[in-house]
This record gives structure tokens, C-alpha cells and sequence, in this order.
């Protein structure tokens, strides 16, 4: 079990590789705080989780809400170890002028102010603690830009940044961050991400430039997590891990 005993928040762990990363949490040992702005989500990943799982709503780009989520993780848990910043929205792959001023500011508010709203609801628990992990959902958007999804690789690009800085930051309390940079995967908001319809020769024009051929699946974001969460790790800090069949290379 290796992650027996830790207590860990998912947030948009509803879903798609939130929910992956619940699972493989919970397998291993973990008791997890399910967040998510879909209560009935959160709600289903729990529940088949059992009791070492608790769900609740929560808009990360609220800081009411996050202060409330840190709350209700202590009361049930009686601690945290573990903080992964999973929850992400997206703007249709359309050109970048023609983004909606609405969209571009949702997109910087879930994908980036939720990691400086985590951040300080989380880090004072983590440091009661000795020490714990922090891990962002990035994406390989951050890394190898593309057209179509300029405004979003752009928060992505942050999220990569905030993650090294905030590890070198907090190196000095113990506290790891680390990111994951998915490649385009098989979620909910795979069509936002492709800007067509989710068929086999759309699919197809994508998967063409990833050396494995296929996209990332939930289980493969997990297993990431899971790898940055582990105490086996502890030496591994400011990483932002491309789990992308090659697509960057």
C-alpha cells in the first residue's frame, strides 16, 4: 500500500483523469477528498470508492469554496498530505481571436488562480504535516504549443511555471511539486480539445503525431500521480512529467 494513511485532495476528481487519480489513490491506500464543481460526480467517484472516500463541491476559482474544501478535508481526515490541483476547463480549438473575453478569463481562473488559492488553503496543513506533495495537472499544450488552443496552452505554460517555482519555494519545508503533462486524451472535453466531432478519422489526425499511437487514458495519468505521490519519490521535486506517448519528443 503505498500510499496507506495519507490523506489526499482531488480536485475535478469527477471525472475524466481526476477520477483516475481517485481510484489509484484509494487502491493504494489513501483516504480522498473528492472535489468537484459537479457535486454529482463527485458523489458517484466516492461512492464507489467506500469509506475511505468523502466527495464534495467545490469551485477552485473561489477562494470561500477552497477554504471550505481544506475545512472539511481536516474535520474527516484530521490532515493533509497530499494535494493534487486535477480541475481544468478549456476553450474550443478555434482561433485565438476568436475566444470569448469570458472563456479566456474561466480558463485562467480554473487552470491557474486555483493553484494560488490551493496553494494558500493548503501549504500551512502540508507543513503541520512535515512535509507532503503537491501535484498540477498541466499539459503538453505547455510544453509544444499548437495552434487552435492558444489562450489554454498559455495557462498550461503557467501552471508548468508555478509548479517549479513554488518546488523551489518550498523545498525548504519538505513540500514536493511536481506537474503532469498529459498529451490530448480520452476525456469529457476531448472535442473542445480536437475542435471536431470525437470519430476514428478525427482521432486519427491526432493520435498520427504521438509515437504510440493512441491517447492518454485516465489510468495513465494515475499511474503518474501515483509514481509523484508515493514517498518512494521524495527526492524527485519540480518535475513536470510528460506522459504523452512521445509527443514531445
Amino acid at each position: 500500500m503505498r500510499l496507506k494513511d495519507k490523506v489526499a485532495i482531488v480536485t475535478g476528481g469527477g471525472s475524466g483523469f481526476g477520477r483516475g487519480i481517485c481510484n489509484a489513490f484509494a487502491a493504494e491506500g489513501a483516504r480522498v477528498v473528492v472535489a468537484d464543481s459537479n457535486a454529482s460526480a463527485a458523489q458517484e467517484t466516492a461512492a464507489a470508492l467506500g469509506q475511505t472516500a468523502i466527495a464534495t463541491r467545490c469551485d477552485v476559482t473561489q477562494s470561500s469554496d477552497v477554504t471550505e474544501l481544506v475545512g472539511t478535508t481536516l474535520s474527516q481526515f484530521g490532515g493533509l498530505d497530499i494535494v493534487v490541483n486535477n480541475a481544468g476547463v478549456t476553450h474550443k480549438n478555434q482561433p485565438a481571436l476568436d475566444v470569448s473575453e469570458a472563456d479566456f478569463d474561466r480558463i485562467y481562473a480554473v487552470n491557474v488562480k486555483s493553484i494560488y488559492l490551493m496553494a494558500r488553503a493548503t501549504v500551512p496543513e502540508l507543513e503541520k504535516r512535515g512535509g507532503g506533495v503537491i501535484i498540477n495537472t498541466a499539459s503538453t499544450a505547455g510544453v509544444r504549443p499548437r495552434p487552435g488552443l492558444t489562450w489554454y496552452n498559455g495557462s498550461k505554460g503557467a501552471a508548468i511555471i508555478l509548479t517549479k517555482s513554488l518546488a523551489a519555494e518550498l523545498a525548504p519545508k519538505n513540500i514536493r511539486v511536481n506537474a503532469i503533462n498529459p498529451v490530448i486524451g480520452e476525456t469529457g472535453l476531448l472535442e473542445d480539445f480536437m475542435g471536431l466531432p470525437d470519430t476514428p478519422e478525427n482521432r486519427a489526425k491526432f493520435t498520427s503525431g504521438i509515437p504510440l499511437g493512441r491517447m492518454s487514458r485516465p489510468t495513465d495519468i494515475a499511474n503518474a500521480a501515483l509514481f509523484l505521490a508515493d514517498p518512494a519519490s521524495e527526492f524527485i521535486t519540480g518535475v513536470a512529467l510528460e506522459v504523452d506517448g512521445g509527443r514531445c519528443i
